[in-house]
């Protein structure tokens, strides 16, 4: 799996990609992979405040429910309600299947989160793919 060059990564594999002042938020395809068939992704609503490296929401898969941590900080502006009815679409393109969307609060904290060379790198000392 190619992962998308413009988004930046955090150890507990969300990703973020910037798109001017907003903050679209995910999860990898390591992460989807990891946790098998996604029953439930439980997502904060609009308006809601998140603070990086705080959790957010969970995802539920059949093996585990995992928390999903910010990787930065925000407000939230957009949720994908469409996770709501088709949790699987995590599955199916982890790199597509975007969970929020935040206005940042400090676009300068993305500097902080892994580059794709060095998710890439974390991964496979992680014993991942």
């Amino acid at each position: 799996m190619a992962y998308p060059s413009d988004y930046k990564y955090t150890k507990e594999h969300e990703w973020l990609k910037i798109d001017g002042n907003t903050g679209i938020i995910g999860i990898t395809d390591y992460a989807q992979n990891s946790l098998g068939d996604i029953v439930f992704v439980e997502l904060p609503k609009v308006g809601t405040v998140i603070s990086a490296g705080k959790t957010f929401g969970s995802v539920e898969s059949v093996k585990a429910v995992s928390d999903l941590f910010a990787p930065v900080s925000g407000t939230v502006t957009e949720v994908n309600e469409a996770l709501n009815t088709s949790p699987e679409q995590v599955n199916k393109d982890a790199h597509a299947a975007w969970m929020i969307k935040v206005t940042l609060k400090d676009p300068r904290e993305a500097n902080q989160l892994l580059s794709t060379p060095d998710y890439e790198k974390f991964i496979a000392e992680e014993g991942g793919h």
